[in-house]
């Protein structure tokens, strides 16, 4: 495994769907659960997601406070227990997708710890038939990423980037909390063949999402800063009540109407209303323009916790680029890129001198809302020698969004506060 973590998967549509109406929907759970790390892939930055329309978020339950720990180093890992009895299983904690998925597949390499699902062992288990409507579209000829396999069992498939597959069935299955807070039946992903150690928790706005199937209403997170390639510092995480969330400052989700959800657009993304860059104290000549969705969907600005670096499109990373150069142009390495996507690199020996002539780098936001990007932490260590800021081109992974990642939520807390249709984020030295 590289130091760089992968993690672009592409979801295909899933559009036109019915809730399946076993599904309890009144139920209310706060949960929490502990956090580590892992390496992923090293092809790939970050996830493309084509997802079907949101289902509202219920206002009125109460959340809970749960808080736990996690390890952080380019992902953050969350282990739920899963059936009845509860399996523990290592999940991506991931803002930026919907269908949760765990492992099922019992020829993970070796290197790997044991944590598969096995279905026999609970008895809260249940596969779902071709002619649950996940496999029956209402659009017969609209491309999904179901269809039935030879037992008759609705079968999904992802591909990543990289080229290797993720696929299973779907399923029914509980989460069994020690304090004896169990789920409804949620729709979740069985993978039998998939090349990570590791399932995804999808955490979006989609319907079945995570926090939709268990009617979540608010969860936050604190990623501490990264201490080098080897050292793992401890983070918070909360699911529910936020007790810091006093210090918080807000900015509203942006939401578009049915007829604006345009093939490059995310529509179950948190969208933010970005609004400009400073580096150094000076702001870049970008137009607002730049970070909102066109008539096409191209220019969305979203969070995600599932992506490691952040992503811009050209005229925004262009004027970035422009002045990293101007400011420290001599000590780039010509011609190098980390990742097929960052191509502002520079030797070791020279990234602290090249992060203070830097300076701070500002993430601004509707309502005076900033991310504040300190100097140490504008270039990331890659290895093999090799410092990069940690931004590159969108159009590098063939999107055409800007894309927040977890690098540039260090020493931060965000908190996507979903009955108010908002984010929160609060400085602080994450422990």
């Amino acid at each position: 495994m590289g130091t760089y973590k992968a993690f672009l998967i592409f979801f295909l549509n899933f559009l036109h769907l019915s809730i399946a109406k076993n599904l309890q929907e009144n139920n209310t759970l706060s949960l929490s659960f502990p956090l580590t790390t892992t390496p992923l892939s090293q092809n790939s930055t970050v996830k493309s997601n084509y997802l079907f329309s949101s289902k509202a978020m219920t206002n009125n339950i109460p959340s809970l406070n749960y808080k736990s720990n996690f390890k952080y180093s380019m992902a953050l890992i969350v282990t739920l227990p899963i059936g009845t009895p509860p399996q523990d299983q290592q999940m991506v904690l991931d803002t930026g997708s919907q269908l949760s998925w765990i492992q099922c597949n019992k020829k993970l390499p070796k290197r790997t710890p044991p944590t598969t699902f096995d279905p026999s062992l609970s008895s809260s288990f249940s596969v779902l038939p071709c002619n649950h409507p996940l496999c029956k579209p209402r659009i017969p000829d609209f491309t999904l990423p179901t269809s039935c396999d030879q037992n008759r069992l609705c079968h999904y498939s992802y591909f990543y980037a990289d080229g290797t597959l993720a696929e299973g069935n779907l399923v029914r299955e509980k989460i069994t909390f020690p304090n004896s807070q169990t789920t409804p039946p949620l729709i979740l992903g069985c993978a039998t063949e998939s090349s990570d150690a590791e399932g995804i928790l999808g955490m979006n706005l989609g319907r079945y999402s995570f926090v939709s199937q268990a009617k979540v209403q608010k969860f936050s997170y604190c990623v501490p800063r990264k201490q080098g390639n080897k050292i793992m510092p401890s983070g918070t995480f909360y699911l529910g009540q936020n007790p810091n969330s006093h210090m918080f400052q807000y900015i509203n989700l942006l939401t578009f109407p049915q007829s604006q959800r345009m093939p490059n657009m995310d529509p179950l993304a948190y969208t933010l209303g970005m609004v400009g860059i400073k580096i150094g104290g000076k702001k870049l000549n970008i137009s607002e323009k730049v970070f909102r969705p066109n008539a096409g969907g191209s220019g969305q600005t979203m969070i995600d916790s599932g992506t490691q670096y952040t992503f811009l499109v050209e005229e925004a990373y262009s004027k970035v680029r422009d002045e990293v150069v101007r400011l420290v142009g001599p000590k780039l390495k010509k011609g190098y890129v980390f990742g097929e996507s960052l191509d502002m690199c520079f030797d070791a020996i020279n990234s602290v001198q090249v992060g203070q002539v830097i300076g701070d780098m500002t993430l601004e936001f509707e309502n005076g809302v900033e991310i504040l990007i300190n100097k140490e932490n504008v270039l990331d260590d890659v290895g093999g020698g090799v410092h990069c800021v940690g931004i590159g081109r969108s159009q590098s992974l063939g999107i055409a969004s800007n894309i927040i990642g977890n690098f540039h939520q260090q020493n931060l807390w965000v908190e996507f506060d979903l009955s108010n249709k908002r984010v929160g984020f609060g400085k602080v030295e994450c422990k």
